[in-house]
């Protein structure tokens, strides 16, 4: 399992998949060649250094180190050969190479969802956006009214809405918390209406064990978190109870205080090894590990600078081996890039949103379902994806 490794491995480079400036920078301004795997080890101890450098070296390989990480290069069909001589004296550092390579390399997910199961692999699947709320940063107040969220629901589902993702709280940064009797008073009834009027899956966006109880009640079918289980310690528990898929997104901080600040030392490493954290957190609890999808957190407690590189890196978050969900959709670093108002958004949108799935999105969550499907669609099909 993925959420089990140890120096939380992941993948730079794969060998048709230069890496991006921003990976270059870590590698010393080494561009790797095609046909090479680039890979990143953290936290090794000394003689386990020594043991994957004679091991990689022996297969012609590099490695190079820095501090207590690693940073190894080999080509593709020498990756057998390497991870059996490493075992001899690094089976731990063998493992954590092995299946994130596995796990890299995986393109299709099937998630049991409600009565029936959320293929993902093939087409990529567009999730609409139902904001029960006066204060969300793009349609605050708009859907508030039970009977307009329910309208609206059900137009993007006639627009092409393979899912819809409720929520009853906005995650815009300062937002005012809100409790769970409100969250459930403004997020249950549309769900209800909804599971009785569609039949595409219901995610219910909340990071409260209560609302999500009453919500998957009412006929919600997926579990979004924005805190990755980190807000209320009994998310777990009612995701590993309902059998529902989870979707964990990666924060720093909290909407209150998320944009305050934002600083990584190593941005995706920190990414990644939180979402680590929290997909072991859940596997505690009794969660299944392959009900589970990662979000990158676009937005959340990074900067204009932190969401661009994040979308040219994204295909590391693939190195735990879990379906990737990427919300872009009228984000502030799109109207900062272009100079744009929210309502004016759509078309930088269309961008993340092409370029998100070519780097290995395969849920996109828009707020614009019928123009964001064709942008959808048409990269699918230029990357040669089945249309099922």
């Amino acid at each position: 399992m993925t959420a089990r490794l140890p120096h939380n491995p992941r993948v730079l480079a794969g060998p048709a998949d230069p890496a991006p400036a921003d990976a270059i920078e870590q590698l010393g301004g080494r561009r790797p060649v095609l046909g090479q795997w680039v890979l990143k080890l953290e936290r090794i101890a000394e003689a386990q250094a020594a043991a994957l450098i004679r091991a990689t070296e022996a297969c012609g390989g590099e490695v190079r180190t820095g501090g207590a990480d690693a940073i190894v290069h080999f080509m593709a069909e020498r990756a057998g050969p390497l991870l059996r001589a490493l075992a001899t004296e690094a089976d731990t550092l063998a493992h954590a190479l092995r299946v994130t390579l596995e796990a890299w390399e995986r393109t299709t997910f099937s998630l049991r969802c409600g009565g029936g199961a959320l293929s993902l692999g093939g087409r990529t699947l567009v999730m609409g956006i139902v904001n029960v709320t006066p204060d969300s940063f793009s349609d605050g107040g708009e859907f508030l009214d039970h009977a307009a969220a329910v309208a609206q629901g059900l137009l993007l589902v006639d627009q092409g809405a393979d899912l819809l993702d409720i929520g009853g709280e906005s995650t815009r940064p300062g937002a005012a918390a809100v409790d769970a009797d409100e969250e459930c008073r403004r997020v249950v009834p549309v769900i209800e209406r909804l599971a009785a009027e569609t039949a595409v899956p219901l995610s219910i966006d909340t990071a409260k064990a209560a609302v999500a109880r009453a919500a998957l009640d009412a006929g919600a079918t997926l579990l979004n978190d924005v805190t990755a289980l980190r807000a209320d310690p009994q998310m777990a528990a009612v995701a590993a109870d309902s059998g529902a898929p989870l979707c964990l997104m990666h924060m720093q901080g909290t909407p209150r205080t998320m944009q305050q600040a934002p600083h990584y030392d190593d941005l995706m490493g920190e990414i990644v090894g939180s979402l680590r954290e929290s997909l072991a957190l859940a596997v505690d609890a009794g969660v299944d590990e392959q009900q589970i999808l990662v979000d990158p957190g676009i937005g959340f407690g990074k900067t204009l600078a932190h969401n661009l590189a994040i979308l040219r890196r994204l295909p590391e978050l693939r190195s735990l081996g879990r379906p990737i969900l990427l919300g872009t959709s009228r984000k502030s670093f799109i109207g900062k890039t272009l100079g744009l108002p929210v309502e004016e958004r759509a078309f930088g949108t269309a961008a993340t949103v092409a370029y998100g799935i070519a780097q290995g999105a395969r849920i996109v969550r828009v707020h614009d379902v019928a123009e964001m499907s064709q942008v959808a669609r048409m990269t699918d099909a230029m990357m040669g994806k089945a249309a099922d």
